[in-house]
């Protein structure tokens, strides 16, 4: 006869089901208050977003000069993302020099394309200073460009570091601009 100590409890069918209930109910309880959590917040930021103001309509003047505008936009984001990652491609070792300077002189002739396109460009108006500040981007933009290619003239490295902070603030001026001409191309972090 075995011992009290090695003796199990036996546990009856009864309890058993009575428990797995138990845990059904209680992860039941758990999945639906998560998914009530995510349908309130879905709905939160839904009022917020149909409660904040809307933008007036555009005259045709401005939605005239936004449509001309886009074919340079779309070319002046392809030529800084490629010289971007170009550039994460050749520190990593990925990408060979020779490549990288292929993509800066790439982006560079479209950069000085996009400012002489810019110069032909008649905004109205109302969109005069997102002008100015596009094109002060795109020379920015430019400058980085020169900057970097100094580096396939004298072999230092360091002319991507100079030239980051110009890429950096381009950047950031062609997001401001884009967020009030195409808002739904940038979305809030």
């Amino acid at each position: 006869m075995p011992s009290a100590e090695t003796r199990t409890p036996k546990v009856s069918r009864r309890t058993l089901v009575a428990l797995a209930a138990v845990l059904l109910v209680l992860v039941g309880a758990v999945i639906v208050a998560i998914a009530r959590e995510a349908t309130s917040r879905r709905l939160a930021a839904a009022v917020s977003r149909s409660a904040a103001p809307s933008r007036p309509p555009l005259t045709p003047a401005e939605e005239k000069y936004i449509e001309a505008l886009w074919p340079i936009h779309g070319a002046v984001e392809r030529s800084s993302a490629r010289v971007s990652l170009g550039q994460i491609f050749y520190m990593t070792k990925d990408l060979e020099r020779t490549n990288l300077k292929a993509r800066v002189d790439d982006a560079l002739e479209t950069y000085r394309r996009a400012g002489d396109q810019l110069r032909t460009l008649e905004p109205p108006p109302s969109l005069q200073r997102a002008h100015e500040d596009y094109t002060a981007a795109v020379r920015l933009f430019e400058r980085s460009a020169v900057e970097v290619q100094k580096m396939f003239e004298d072999g230092r490295d360091e002319h991507m570091r100079v030239a980051a902070p110009f890429s950096r603030e381009a950047t950031d001026k062609i997001r401001e601009v884009g967020v009030k001409f195409w808002p739904h191309e940038f979305p809030p972090n």
